[in-house]
C-alpha cells in the first residue's frame, strides 16, 4: 500500500502534464491519418522597419536631386504621393520622425529607457540631410507635409508679425513635448497628431475634425500644420538654415520680378530691402547692448515661470493623479473607488512608498520645467529682435530655415524658362 502511494502520485503527475500540453486530444483515427505540420505566421515587423529607413533614404536622396541639382517640382509631387499611400495610409503614419522626438528626449533623460535603432534613425536621418540639402524631408517625404502640399490650390498671404508671433508655437510645443516624455508623464505629440487618424480611417471625433481643419486651411494657405505647429521642422529649420547646399529658386540673376515670392505657399521667399540710410556706428552699438540686456531677461523670465507652473504641468502625470486620489480616498473613503484605486490598493502598494515616488516626480518638472521655461525664453526674444532687424538684400532670397523644398518658384521664375 505503501509502494502504491508514491505510484499513484506519479501516475496524476503524468497525466496532469499531458493534459497541460493537450486540454482537447486529437482524436485516434484507425486509417493511419497522419496530421499535417502546422505553421504559424510570424509578422516581420523588422523587415518593415528596414523597409521604412531605405525608402526614407531614397525618397530623401530623390527629392535632393530635384530641388538642388535640376530645379524641378514634378519629384517632389511624385515622392508626395508615393509618402501619402505608403507611409500614410499604409503604415498608418506611426512611427514617424515627427513623434521620435519624444523617444529620443526620453532616452536621453532616462537610463532605463533605450532608444530602438529604428526610432533613432527616423529622428536623425532627416537632420543629416537637412544639414547637407536643407528641409527635403519636409519637401514631399514627409507624409503630414505631402497631405497638405497636394491639396494646397491657392495661396493667402498673411502678415509677417502673424506669421512671427505664429512661428513661436512649434518652439513652445516643442518644449512641452520634451517636458512631458522626459518625465514619462505622456507623448502629447502622438496623442494630438491631427492627420493619424486620417491615414486610419477612424479615431478621436475631436482630433478627426481638427485635421479635416487642417487640410480645409491648406486649400488656402500653405501648410498651415508644418509652419504653425511642427515641432520637429522647428528642429529641421536650425539645420536648414546652415546646410551645405542650399535651394536656388535659378542659377541665373535675379530680376526682381517677384513671381516667385507671390508662387511660394510657405512665405519663405523675402523681398529685396535696401536701406537708404545707414545707421551710425553708435547707434548700431547701442541696439547690440538693448539686445544684449533684453535676452538674458527674458531667458529668466521664461525660466521663472515654467518653473512656478511646474506644480500643474506635475499633475498630468500619472503617478501624481493617483496620490492625489489616494489622498482624497484616505481623508474620506469613497464606497464606489475608481479602478485606479482598486488597482493601487490591489496591488499592496503604500501610500508612503507612492508619496516618494511622487516627490522624485515633482522634482523633475520643477527641474525640466525651469531648463524648457529658459529655452523658450530665448525662442522668444530672438524672434522679436528678428522681427525689430532687417537685412540688406537687392534681390530676391530664400529663407533657408523657412523653405520646405516644394519646388513651386521654380516654374514661376521666366529665368529658368
Amino acid at each position: 500500500m505503501k509502494k502504491a502511494i508514491p505510484s499513484t502520485i506519479i501516475l496524476s503527475v503524468i497525466s496532469l502534464a499531458i493534459s497541460a500540453q493537450s486540454r482537447f486530444p486529437k482524436p485516434d483515427f484507425e486509417s493511419g491519418y497522419v496530421y499535417p505540420e502546422q505553421h504559424f505566421f510570424v509578422p516581420k515587423e523588422a523587415l518593415w522597419s528596414y523597409i521604412d529607413i531605405a525608402l526614407l533614404v531614397l525618397l530623401m536622396s530623390f527629392v535632393a536631386w530635384a530641388v538642388i541639382k535640376k530645379q524641378i517640382r514634378w519629384p517632389v509631387m511624385l515622392t508626395a504621393v508615393i509618402s501619402i499611400a505608403y507611409f500614410g495610409f499604409f503604415r498608418h503614419g506611426c512611427v514617424c520622425s515627427i513623434g521620435a522626438v519624444q523617444n529620443v528626449a526620453l532616452g536621453l533623460a532616462s537610463d532605463s529607457y533605450t532608444i530602438p535603432l529604428f526610432v533613432l534613425l527616423l529622428f536623425l536621418l532627416p537632420i543629416v540631410f537637412a544639414l547637407f540639402f536643407g528641409r527635403v524631408f519636409c519637401a514631399g517625404v514627409c507624409p503630414l507635409g505631402a497631405l497638405q502640399e497636394v491639396v494646397n490650390i491657392k495661396n493667402y498671404k498673411l502678415s509677417k508679425a502673424v506669421t512671427g508671433v505664429l512661428s513661436i508655437f512649434p518652439w513652445v510645443y516643442l518644449g512641452f513635448a520634451v517636458l512631458f516624455a522626459v518625465t514619462n508623464t505622456r507623448f502629447i505629440i502622438c496623442h494630438f497628431d491631427p492627420f493619424v487618424g486620417i491615414f486610419r480611417l477612424g479615431g478621436e471625433l475631436p482630433m478627426l475634425v481638427f485635421g479635416v481643419i487642417l487640410l480645409i486651411f491648406s486649400i488656402f494657405t500653405g501648410r498651415p500644420f508644418c509652419r504653425f505647429i511642427c515641432p520637429y521642422g522647428a528642429i529641421l529649420s536650425l539645420f536648414s538654415r546652415i546646410s551645405f547646399r542650399q535651394v536656388k529658386i535659378t542659377k541665373k540673376e535675379c530680376i526682381n520680378c517677384q513671381l516667385c515670392h507671390n508662387a511660394c505657399p510657405v512665405d519663405a521667399i523675402r523681398p529685396p530691402y535696401e536701406n537708404k540710410v545707414k545707421e551710425s556706428r553708435s547707434i548700431g552699438v547701442k541696439r547690440i547692448l538693448r539686445y544684449m540686456v533684453f535676452l538674458p531677461l527674458m531667458v529668466m523670465t521664461g525660466a521663472t515661470m515654467m518653473y512656478m507652473l511646474s506644480g500643474k504641468f506635475s499633475k498630468m502625470n500619472k503617478e501624481v493623479r493617483l496620490y492625489d486620489m489616494v489622498i482624497e480616498n484616505e481623508i474620506q473613503p469613497q464606497a464606489i473607488q475608481s479602478l485606479e484605486l482598486q488597482a493601487f490598493y490591489g496591488m499592496g502598494r503604500s501610500v508612503e512608498e507612492l508619496e516618494a515616488q511622487v516627490a522624485v516626480v515633482k522634482k523633475e518638472f520643477r527641474v525640466y520645467s525651469g531648463i524648457i521655461g529658459a529655452f523658450l525664453g530665448l525662442v522668444i526674444g530672438l524672434t522679436l529682435i528678428s522681427l525689430s532687424t532687417k537685412r540688406t538684400r537687392r534681390f530676391y532670397e530664400i529663407d533657408n530655415a523657412d523653405c520646405v523644398g516644394c519646388g513651386r518658384c521654380f516654374g514661376y521664375c521666366p529665368q529658368n524658362v
